[in-house]
């Protein structure tokens, strides 16, 4: 394979909200956070910005203003998921317009289409827009799992460049090493908890949660794993490990916005049927904040 167009730590970032709207100077702050933290790249409105619920307009606004506070800094990889393939076109051409590096396109959730649906998803998306485009597969989200036969095929697009794989599957990148061959095609974790295995056995990347609220702490993992330090890495790991799984005690992403709430840097507003993170989880995640060393 080529050298990736997307890799290292990339964040999949939250949408702030205060009193039912987008808060854009706490995103405007998140962003540069992200950025003097060292990330090589931000997802705006993915599954952890809330696109489920937030209204188009909003999403575009989103991205827009992702790729405005970034200005070049690090890349802008949109988020333009859908369930329907029209509207995700729209939500790609609209990524293209106004500057982002690329576009984050997840399994249509809910229809549940079958492998030939996907692969028709996917090309109808890539020969839309010209615009490098990531696969997202994250079955416990869509209720669909695109198997590993259909990546491969849809690899030998030029448009599509690379895959989030959140399955948690480590058997997958190794696959995929060994059948996608001849072009560029980014293997990125969209796991945290596994990433230090998905990285040691060739992916170059992670769409992060876990960045959001301890981004420095996930660069230096991938620096240490990146340099072959995977002593140094697993250091990290550990310190990492209570918050990784601490962010999904409940409802994504509930409780990285309690977090960051606890950090001053936004409210724990989220948009219904979401609810605040419930006071049940909030001591185990206090405990994974104080280790990770943010308190």
């Amino acid at each position: 394979m080529t050298a990736p167009l997307f890799k290292g730590v990339i964040t999949a970032l939250i949408t702030p909200l205060r009193d039912g709207k987008v808060d854009e100077a706490a995103f405007r702050a998140l962003v540069e956070r992200q950025i003097a933290a060292g990330v090589h790249g931000l997802v705006p409105m993915g599954t952890t910005g809330e696109s489920a619920t937030l209204h188009p307009e909003e999403h575009r606004r989103v991205v827009e203003l992702c790729v405005e506070v970034a200005a070049g800094r690090v890349r802008v990889i949109a988020g333009a998921g859908a369930s329907a393939t029209d509207k995700a076109i729209d939500f790609v051409r609209h990524a293209k317009t106004v500057g982002a590096d690329g576009a984050l396109v997840v399994t249509p959730y809910y229809n549940r289409p079958s492998q030939a649906g996907l692969s028709a998803h996917f090309e109808a998306v890539a020969e839309a827009v010209q615009l490098p485009i990531l696969l997202y597969n994250v079955p416990g989200r869509t209720g669909v799992d695109m198997a590993n036969e259909t990546v491969a095929r849809l690899a030998v697009h030029p448009n599509i460049v690379g895959i989030k794989d959140a399955t948690g599957d480590l058997a997958r990148v190794s696959w995929m090493r060994a059948n996608i061959v001849g072009q560029q095609f980014d293997l990125i974790s969209g796991d945290d908890p596994s990433y230090l295995g998905y990285h040691a056995q060739g992916g170059v990347g992670v769409i992060s949660v876990t960045s959001n609220v301890a981004p420095e702490a996930m660069v230096a993992l991938h620096e240490a794993a990146a340099a072959g330090d995977y002593a140094v890495a697993r250091d990290w790991q550990d310190r990492l490990i209570g918050l990784h799984k601490g962010l999904f005690l409940d409802s994504s992403p509930s409780p990285a916005k309690y977090a960051l709430a606890r950090l001053g840097l936004c409210t724990e507003e989220v948009r219904l049927p979401l609810v605040p993170t419930s006071d049940a989880v909030k001591p185990a995640i206090d405990r994974a904040m104080a280790d990770a060393g943010l308190g």
